[in-house]
């Protein structure tokens, strides 16, 4: 049983128990949040779009097409073919998804400003809405980046415009933004965050873009690609809190920003750091670790992590950020490794957190990067079956008791509720739990329940 309220969607397992007999109610997948998935272009030989796993999303952003100084569109850059767009477009709607056309990205930020002049403006929109509109996407993505509170204006212009540019559609076109986690180095800590605030109603999705959080900068240790909490650790040096999932998103909901527009960022890739001088270790190892002369750092994809890096023997779980590594140590200090990547348990994880946090939902950096030739990507099965959790739940009864098995997710926090009469909505709590560790099947036991004539039960996450 799906159930629902004014406010925001909540997922929700059922089962009856009448005069002695068991009954299951199915539980059907809730998209009680969105699963947005960047498609670049240049991957559609390497992904095909007839092996994407469309049940998996909500969404699809089709990446990207750059702005031309004149206000028209280069759509070869990233490989934004027509035949590309075509196939992405048809194979989507087939499986019942919208796909929305990204412009930008990284390093963007001098095309925005040519294209957002009050001269080109008006044209850079046409062109934005008639691409969209002749090859049949659903919406558009802007992606600026780096935006600084200098580009707040010509931003500002532009979100506007294009709104009422695609609300001039007979039907209702979409309109999406990936927006940075954190200002650009020297811009006042809070202008980025109120500027979102202020145009939020404007937007379908703010996706944050909680990754690329660390690198081997002066005064830094190193850090997760894309943690989820900071620990409570701070810069050696008395400086501020490292950087998270939970501070970016922190900083756009204490600015104003409703959680139920967010996102966040699952990252298919990870952070490569080796090498370095002045650790304990010699190289680097760990996260939290200082050097004196700096370790070098590479991304790579999470397949490519897998095939050349994985070893049982060499993974960790840090608790307090709520993230994956790899530490691999060496007779050749310059060889030493510290790879920071989300795993399965990560995007479960980061489910869980969105839930918990009434947020909209999460955006997956890049599909093609967990794709493995003919076997299920596991990344994107994970974030497909935390979706679908708590899912069906077993009940039988043992003696007098009852008993409720069901999946819960790591960071999962559910509540299980009973009713004696479903006629007047009233739930009472049996009992709610938080998930520790990296979940698993919840076994949940309501004593003492014999002599009813019948129990209702319910899950609910997040309570």
């Amino acid at each position: 049983m799906h159930v629902f309220n004014t406010k925001r969607a909540y997922r929700t397992a059922g089962a009856v128990l009448s005069l002695g007999a068991l009954c299951l109610v199915p539980f059907g997948a809730c998209a009680d949040l969105w699963s947005t998935g960047y498609y670049p272009g240049w991957e559609q030989g390497s992904l095909p779009a007839s092996n994407i796993d469309f049940t998996a999303l909500t969404h699809i952003i089709h990446f990207s097409v750059i702005p031309n100084t004149d206000g028209t569109l280069n759509s070869s850059a990233n490989g934004v073919s027509l035949a590309n767009s075509t196939d992405i477009v048809a194979r989507a709607h087939a499986a019942g998804k919208p796909v929305l056309i990204c412009v930008g990205g990284a390093g963007s930020e001098s095309d925005f400003q040519a294209a957002t002049t009050n001269a080109v403006l008006p044209a850079f929109v046409s062109s934005l809405t008639n691409l969209m509109a002749t090859r049949n996407y659903d919406g558009v993505d802007l992606d600026w980046e780096p935006l600084t509170a200098a580009d707040i204006g010509p931003f500002t212009n532009l979100v506007n415009s294009l709104r009422s540019a695609l609300n001039a559609f007979p039907r209702h076109k979409l309109l999406t933004v990936a927006a940075g986690a954190y200002p650009p180095y020297g811009d006042p800590p809070t202008t980025e965050y109120t500027m979102y605030a202020s145009v939020q109603n404007q937007f379908d999705q703010i996706n944050i873009m909680t990754y690329d959080l660390s690198g081997p900068y002066a005064g830094w240790v190193t850090w997760f690609n894309s943690p989820i909490y900071d620990g409570g650790y701070h810069f050696p040096g008395g400086g501020g809190l490292v950087p998270s999932v939970g501070a970016a998103v922190g900083n756009f909901t204490n600015n104003g920003v409703l959680a139920a527009k967010l996102g966040f960022g699952i990252a298919f890739y990870g952070d490569i750091w080796q090498g370095g001088a002045g650790t304990s270790t010699g190289g680097v190892t760990q996260p939290r670790q200082s050097w004196t002369t700096a370790p070098s750092m590479n991304q790579s994809p999470y397949n490519t992590i897998m095939s050349g890096y994985y070893q049982s023997n060499l993974y960790h779980w840090d608790t307090n950020a709520q993230a994956a590594y790899l530490s691999i140590s060496n007779a050749n200090p310059a060889n030493d490794m510290f790879i920071s990547y989300d795993d399965q348990r990560t995007c479960q994880s980061k489910v869980s957190y969105a839930r918990n946090h009434g947020l909209g939902g999460v955006m997956i950096w890049e599909l093609a990067q967990d794709h493995q030739n003919g076997q299920p990507d596991p990344l994107l099965l994970a974030v497909k079956q935390a979706l679908a959790t708590p899912g069906q739940i077993t009940i039988q009864s043992i003696g007098p008791d009852i008993e409720l098995n069901f999946a819960g997710l790591p960071l999962g926090a559910y509540d299980i509720e009973w009713s004696s009469n479903l006629t007047g909505n009233f739930w009472n709590t049996l009992v709610v739990t938080n998930v520790t560790g990296s979940g698993g099947v919840l076994q949940i036991v309501d004593p003492n329940t014999g002599g009813q004539p019948q129990r209702f039960y319910r899950v609910q996450t997040p309570p």
